[in-house]
């Protein structure tokens, strides 16, 4: 299998993370009218394809390690049915993560749900392996924090100056949200440890497994009892257009890439600082929602808290990335 040579590397696949992590809701976006229940049915297929596409390219080459197959028939199934759980965590976390954009936008949905699964998450992941200064993590995470308490301030502002029923229900959601998101991971990069554990290739293609899987449960629930609208059934599904499956796909798609190149540069950066680094991912969902979607558009009294909100993710991400080499 293929594992990058030098930390400069797994940077680079950090960043990229951070990009795929933040961008994949685009879809959603691109996918107007049609409900997220039945998005979210083909952001799991794109999530599955793409890890069985990992496994047999990258995967399945290079001088690391066991070849994917090799390794899937070989492990402990501990290991396995770690990953999995991992799988069926995230899947609870971001199908209401999924559903808090719906309800209040990515501008606010993603900061708060993935700040918060950042703090936790990355401290989880210290536990398990600390890698790291801890010094410079804690101060990550505290400019974190920040950033999201600043993200609250003007998302109060933005719901002052405007009509947004469902406002207050998306925060709630985004919040419950983050706390599951937060808890995945630890189990994914623990199903790396030890010995007879699973590659990277591996533990995400049986992550990938729990996240479809738990979506027969989670997200049958939903479309009876959505968060928000009238039910929708199997049926609507399959009234979908091309366009509209399509763009579910490629958002799955573009999230599992994202993953790969986390779990990858975790073997040379540590689960917690890859995992946190990651997570930047709100600074570039951000990005999309004030800049491009306008969805503080006529909210007053913000931009200074925008810019100083944005400008707390980028010192935090920094500290982040530095605690590896200092």
């Amino acid at each position: 299998m293929y594992l990058p040579e030098t930390y400069s590397i797994a940077v680079v696949f950090m960043f990229l993370t951070m990009f795929c992590w933040g961008s994949w809701a685009n879809t959603q976006k691109l996918a107007k009218g049609w409900r997220f229940e039945l998005f979210y049915w083909d952001y799991v297929f794109g999530i599955l394809l793409t890890s069985l596409l990992f496994g047999f390219t990258l995967g399945s080459t290079g001088a690391h390690g066991q070849a994917f197959l090799s390794n899937w028939q070989s492990v402990d199934q501990q290991y396995i049915v770690s990953a999995i759980w991992g799988g069926v965590i995230f899947n609870a976390g971001n199908i209401l993560l999924v559903a808090a954009i719906a309800l209040a936008g990515m501008a606010v949905a993603f900061p708060v749900a993935i700040g918060i699964a950042l703090v936790l998450g990355t401290s989880l992941n210290y536990l398990i392996s600390p890698q790291g200064g801890s010094v410079l993590l804690a101060l990550g995470i505290a400019f974190v924090l920040a950033a999201i308490v600043l993200d609250a301030k003007v998302y109060q502002k933005a719901m002052a100056s405007s009509d947004h029923p469902t406002g207050k229900k998306g925060l709630m959601v985004a919040v419950i949200s983050g706390v599951l998101i937060g808890l995945f991971y630890p189990l994914v990069a623990r199903s790396m440890e030890g010995p007879l554990s699973l590659t990277p290739y591996t533990a995400l293609f049986a992550f990938s497994i729990g996240v479809l899987v738990s979506n027969f449960v989670f997200n049958s629930i939903l479309m009876r009892k959505p968060v928000d609208g009238a039910p929708v059934s199997y049926g609507d599904y399959f009234k979908g257009s091309f366009k509209e499956h399509f763009v579910g796909i490629l958002g799955g798609s573009i999230w599992c890439v994202g993953m790969a190149l986390n779990l990858i540069a975790a073997q040379q950066a540590g689960p917690a600082i890859a995992y946190a680094f990651g997570q930047g991912a709100t600074l570039i969902a951000a990005i999309w929602g004030v800049f491009i979607w306008r969805e503080f558009a006529g909210a007053k009294g913000v931009t200074a808290m925008l810019a100083l909100m944005f400008a707390c993710y980028v010192a935090g991400i920094g500290f982040i990335g530095m605690a590896r080499v200092i």
